[in-house]
């Protein structure tokens, strides 16, 4: 396989999301593909047979499908911020785990037939922890975002997302000043562009 790397993402997707952050931030050029979750192409499914988003194909034909994988790699190209000064593994491991499983229960509530108030507050005791870490700096690693706030945003987003009424409330400014700081920046407003479904032999 020749050419640039090929991405397959989902605009909605909090995984792909932040791989498309990454990818973006690094400067490299990339072919996106999106891509619908209930009508997966047979050209993703080959390359990656898990059937998730993000998958990101090499142009030496290796295939990356785990998103923190993706991010790693863009930035090992090319990290013109520094973020991966700034990779928290603790904080990232304890939001891909923990946070992402009481998100879930908060959100898809029927889905799971679990409370989603115990979930909401399970969670929201981690984002106060989270508060906390944010008092002195506008990021997690200082004055400028680094690769953690972009791998954990996506999922806090969500969260605030579900009742943001109610997340409006809780006493965690920080969090929700850190939120609107990157919701709001260039980067995520490229990364959230809406583009036209990719179908197969389009390219």
């Amino acid at each position: 396989m020749q050419g640039l790397p090929i991405l397959y993402s989902f605009r909605r997707c909090p995984y792909a999301m932040r791989a498309r952050m990454a990818l973006i931030a690094s400067g490299l050029a990339y072919a996106h593909r999106e891509i619908l979750l209930r009508d997966k192409p047979a050209s993703m499914l080959a390359a990656s047979p898990k059937g998730t988003v993000p998958v990101l194909i090499l142009a030496g034909g290796r295939v990356i499908d785990e998103s923190l994988d993706i991010m790693r790699w863009a930035l090992n190209q090319s990290d013109p911020e520094g973020w991966l000064a700034g990779a928290d593994l603790t904080l990232i491991v304890d939001y891909d785990g923990a946070f992402k499983y009481h998100l879930d229960r908060y959100k898809y509530a029927a889905r799971y037939g679990d409370d989603p108030l115990v979930h909401r507050a399970a969670a929201a005791a981690m984002l106060l922890d989270l508060d906390a870490q944010l008092a002195v700096h506008d990021f997690l690693g200082g004055a400028m975002r680094s690769f953690a706030d972009i791998a954990i945003f996506p999922f806090v987003r969500q969260f605030a997302g579900v009742d943001p009424v109610w997340f409006q409330l809780q006493a965690m400014p920080n969090v929700r000043r850190w939120l609107a700081r990157i919701a709001a920046s260039e980067l995520f407003e490229r990364a959230m562009v809406r583009r036209a479904l990719w179908t197969e032999n389009q390219d």
